[in-house]
């Protein structure tokens, strides 16, 4: 007559064959991640050009309007450069197409700022605040005709008029009136000004 097994404990010839179909059900599982991770970096989406990173396409200097002294095709304080990928990077281009470049083709269009100019000329508005602000030929050229005879009628504000103009005038703070800028040269000296805003970071000054 057979003992009885323990009550509580699995018979030992359960064991191994319990044992192997654990080690298979782990082995396939094992199998199935595997090949969906290697499927995942395999059907990696090709980046479009624009997303490629600094030092992976150059872009070409802006073509400059020698009346405006501002990027060609200037629209809505925007214009547009073309650039151009490294070669061996493949992306998609202008159309969405996935090409593989060779340094030599147009991979997508940069956007760079630029200024809505009218016609108004930095170096004569400097020029007529020198030499004839005390007639107001400063402010008529730039659009502010009361402010022009005014100062005519006055001869400058008896010169302190002409001299507070030519300052502002010379540092771009006064401007035209529409509100255009003015007409200055690309590498030239404009002013830029730089606003604080909630994206600028300021930096705490450490004094010794």
């Amino acid at each position: 007559m057979a003992a009885a097994w323990p009550a509580g404990r699995a018979s030992p010839a359960a064991g191994p064959p319990a044992l192997l179909r654990t080690l298979w059900l782990v082995t396939v599982a094992a199998g199935h991640c595997g090949a969906a991770a290697s499927g995942a970096v395999g059907g990696e989406e090709t980046p479009k050009c624009e997303d490629l990173r600094v030092g992976q396409y150059i872009c070409k200097e802006p073509k400059i309007n020698d009346a405006t002294q501002e990027p060609v095709n200037c629209t809505n304080y925007t214009a547009h450069v073309q650039c151009f990928p490294a070669p061996n990077i493949t992306c998609k281009d202008l159309s969405g197409n996935e090409t593989h470049f060779t340094g030599s083709e147009v991979g997508f269009l940069k956007p760079i700022s630029c200024r809505n100019v009218n016609g108004y000329s930095y170096k004569v508005a400097v020029a007529l605040s020198l030499f004839l602000g005390w007639l107001g030929a400063d402010r008529f050229y730039l659009g502010y005709p009361a402010l022009g005879l005014l100062k005519f009628c006055t001869v400058g504000f008896c010169g302190i008029g002409s001299l507070i103009d030519f300052v502002l005038i010379s540092m771009q703070i006064v401007g035209p009136s529409d509100g255009s800028s003015y007409i200055i040269d690309y590498y030239g000296t404009r002013l830029t000004r730089l606003s604080v805003t909630n994206e600028t970071f300021r930096k705490t000054q450490l004094y010794p």
